[in-house]
């Protein structure tokens, strides 16, 4: 029997399997399996349900709320990607908890609407149930890689803990129940932080990482793309509304080409590079987190770009859409400058762009003008910035590889 035969064999006898035990990914090209796409189509959900909590309250007390609901989001995403990362086997009863999990984000999206009233309860339930499915998991994993044991042993701590935490939850009267959800998140957190300083670290797989962030990333733009439709939906057709939404459109484009083809492409470019050390350089830890701030602030354009359509026709946006989308590109692109200067080991040219995004972002948000026009110089700044992005690319002063 050929060494190709054997491989083709040993192959269909996995696909037969319905059980496997879990153990290390290794597959060098490795890449997003359709469960993991499928499971993605929750978070599509919690992101929109988070920027309605945005929408309807365009205050600083508003903007505190949809961050917090959607860091909890988030981090109930990277934890169960993190675990996938490693341990995927893509067998009946990863699948299930998969499965499992998946229900716990589509109560959370169903449900936040109800924080701060009755029915909140929900939520915590559905995270809940998130780290119940990540625990089955570990334990698994636990059991089958001996290796790995050392890493195991702080997840499951930090999702115990944080599981227990926002179990008891309900029983605490508001507010002192947010501040223990906060609680919960931080403990949950703060363990697997740990475990990639651990000596003998279970790595991470450093080609399905990356992609799984763009994938990520690309969700919550398709965000900017949903509400540039539902502004033209529900609003009069006029030329100044299609305007509006055209230009947009033309803001998600580029801040898709600014993580894409700049910062995302840097970070990926170090992780690379780095390879397994990158775990205890604090690199692969770097890389996830900086992904919250940039993935928030990218909902939270959405949020600014729907009512400028929708208000496309309008003499003025209001001051609450001004800012919204004024702060959240100055986050997005002050996000996207950090990843590529810490990550990219480039600081002149984060600098340059997106850095001096940052501040020309406020200055337009601090201008009460038309929609359009807002909108307007938001596309001429991120049109621009992608023009300065190709020539960094050309004087050296970014290099990135393909996310």
């Amino acid at each position: 029997m050929t060494h190709d035969q054997q491989r083709l064999d040993d192959e269909e006898a996995e696909q037969v399997e319905a059980v496997r035990p879990p153990d290390l990914n290794h597959d060098s090209n490795r890449s997003a399996t359709r469960l993991e796409l499928f499971f993605d189509l929750a978070f599509v959900l919690f992101v929109a349900r988070c920027a309605d909590l945005l929408a309807k309250d365009e205050t600083w007390h508003g903007a505190l709320v949809f961050c917090a609901v959607l860091t909890v989001g988030w981090w109930a995403w990277v934890s169960t990607t993190l675990y996938a990362n490693r341990f995927d086997t893509d067998d009946a009863i990863f699948r299930l908890l998969t499965l499992a999990a998946m229900v716990g984000v589509v109560a959370m999206a169903a449900s936040v609407d109800r924080i701060g009233g009755p029915g909140e309860y929900w939520f915590a339930i559905g995270y809940v149930l998130i780290r119940l499915a990540l625990i089955v998991g570990y334990v698994r994993a636990w059991r089958h890689v001996p290796d790995a044991r050392a890493t195991i042993r702080l997840y499951l701590i930090g999702h115990s803990l944080g599981a227990a935490v926002w179990l008891v939850s309900p029983a605490v009267p508001e507010p002192a129940r947010y501040w223990v959800w906060a609680a919960g998140v931080l403990v949950d957190l703060a363990w697997p932080t740990a475990a990639a300083r651990l000596k003998d670290a279970v790595p991470l797989h450093l080609e399905h990482l990356p992609e799984r962030f763009g994938l990520f990333v690309i969700l919550v733009l398709g965000e900017s793309v949903a509400a540039v439709v539902t502004g033209l939906h529900d609003s009069a057709w006029s030329p100044s509304v299609v305007a509006t939404a055209t230009a947009a459109l033309v803001v998600a484009a580029a801040l898709w080409w600014v993580y894409f083809d700049l910062s995302g492409g840097a970070a990926k470019r170090r992780l690379t590079d780095e390879g397994d050390k990158g775990t205890k350089h604090g690199v692969h830890d770097f890389y996830v987190y900086i992904h919250l701030p940039l993935t928030v602030c990218l909902a939270a354009v959405a949020v600014g770009l729907e009512h400028a359509v929708l208000h496309g026709a309008d003499d003025h946006l209001t001051t609450g859409t001004r800012w919204v989308l004024g702060i959240s590109t100055a986050g997005y692109l002050l996000s996207a400058a950090v990843m590529q200067a810490k990550l990219g080991r480039r600081v002149r040219g984060a600098l340059l762009w997106p850095g001096l995004g940052v501040p020309l972002a406020l200055v337009i948000a601090a201008f009460d003008r038309p929609a359009v026009v807002t909108v307007g110089l938001y596309t001429a700044l991120t049109v621009v910035g992608v023009i300065a992005g190709f020539l960094l690319h050309r004087s050296g002063e970014v290099r990135t590889a393909k996310v």
